[in-house]
C-alpha cells in the first residue's frame, strides 16, 4: 500500500539489486520447499513495500479499493509462507505516512481492511505461532482499529516462531525524528552524556529496538526507490524489485527473490570490493 505515484529509476551503491521483470519472466518455478536454499543461505529479515494496488485496479478499470483488497490475498500468503520458511521476521510496509494525503473514501477502506485482517487473521497467526509487531505513530488511526491491533499484538505476544512487523502510519524520516527527540531528552535531563550517543544507542530508540535489520528488501510495481521506508535499518540489505503488482506476488515470486538474495550473498562473499553492486535482471545474474 505503498505510495504508487510514478518516480525515476535509479539506485544507490549502498544496495545490491535485483529486478525480476514480469514480461521477461512470465513463468516461475512452482512453489516448493526451497530445497536449493539451505535455511543458513536464506534471508533473517525480508521487509516488502507492497506497491501498485491502485495500478493493479486501474489496469483492470476497477476501483482503486479492489486492488487493495485483492492485495490482502498477497499479504496472506507471503506471511504465511515465511512462516513456513521459519524466516526470523518478515515487515510489511502496509500505510506510509505520506498516505493520509490520498482520498478520505480509500483512507476509510484501508483502515477497515486493517482491521478486517487483524480480526480474521488471528486463529492462522496462532496457528502458525507468529509473533505480531506494529511500528509507526498512532496518531490518525481510528480508536477502533487500533484497539484490534492492540489485541492482536498482545495474544500473539507469547508466540515464538516469526515476527510479523506491520508498519503503519510509518515514515523512516519521522521514525529518526521521535528518536532524535529521545536522546535528546533523555541528554537535556543529565541521564546521558552526548559522547555516549553511537549507532547501537540510535538504533535501541526507534521503533524497531530489538528487531535484526533487514536482509531482503522486495518493491513491487517495478519502481527503483525506498520511499521512506526503514531508511535506517537496510543500510546493508540486498534490494530485489519486480514489475509484478502487489496483487500478482505469489509465493513463486517469493521464493525466486530469496533464491536471488543467497545467489547475491555468495557472490558477495567471493568478492573483495566492498562497492559491488549485483544485479538481477531477466534471468541473469550479473555485478557492476
Amino acid at each position: 500500500m505503498a505510495n504508487d505515484a510514478p518516480a525515476c529509476r535509479g539506485y544507490t551503491r549502498n544496495f545490491h539489486l535485483f529486478s525480476n521483470s514480469a514480461a521477461a519472466v512470465p513463468d516461475l518455478p512452482a512453489a516448493d520447499d526451497l530445497p536449493d536454499v539451505p535455511p543458513e543461505r536464506r534471508p533473517r529479515h525480508v521487509a516488502v513495500i507492497m506497491d501498485g494496488n491502485g495500478r493493479w485496479a486501474q489496469r483492470r478499470e476497477l476501483p482503486r479499493i479492489e486492488g487493495h483488497r485483492r492485495g490482502v490475498a498477497s499479504v496472506r500468503r507471503t506471511v504465511e509462507e515465511a512462516a513456513r520458511l521459519h524466516l526470523e521476521q518478515l515487515t510489511l510496509y502496509c500505510l506510509s505516512s505520506e498516505n493520509w494525503k490520498r482520498p478520505q473514501g480509500e483512507l476509510d477502506f484501508l483502515m477497515h481492511l486493517l482491521e478486517q485482517y487483524m480480526i480474521e487473521e488471528r486463529q492462522t497467526i496462532m496457528r502458525q505461532n507468529i509473533v505480531v509487531s506494529v511500528i509507526g505513530r498512532r496518531e490518525g488511526i481510528p480508536e477502533q482499529t487500533l484497539g484490534e491491533m492492540d489485541r492482536t499484538v498482545e495474544m500473539s505476544a507469547a508466540n515464538t516462531g516469526t515476527r510479523l512487523c506491520l508498519a503503519i502510519n510509518y515514515g523512516g524520516r519521522g521514525e529518526l525524528v521521535d528518536a532524535v527527540r529521545s536522546i535528546a531528552a533523555a541528554v537535556q535531563a543529565g541521564a546521558l552524556a552526548p559522547v555516549a550517543i553511537d549507532e547501537d544507542l540510535i538504533s535501541d530508540r526507534l521503533y524497531t529496538a530489538g528487531m535484526p535489520d533487514p536482509d531482503l528488501l522486495i518493491r513491487t510495481a517495478g519502481e527503483m526507490r525506498i520511499s521512506n521506508f526503514l531508511l535506517w535499518q537496510i543500510s546493508y540489505a540486498e534490494l530485489w524489485v519486480t514489475e509484478r503488482c502487489w496483487p500478482e506476488f505469489e509465493t513463486a515470486d517469493f521464493h525466486a527473490a530469496i533464491r536471488d538474495f543467497a545467489a547475491a550473498t555468495v557472490a558477495s562473499a567471493a568478492s573483495s570490493y566492498k562497492g559491488t553492486v549485483s544485479c538481477f535482471v531477466g534471468g541473469s545474474f550479473r555485478q557492476a
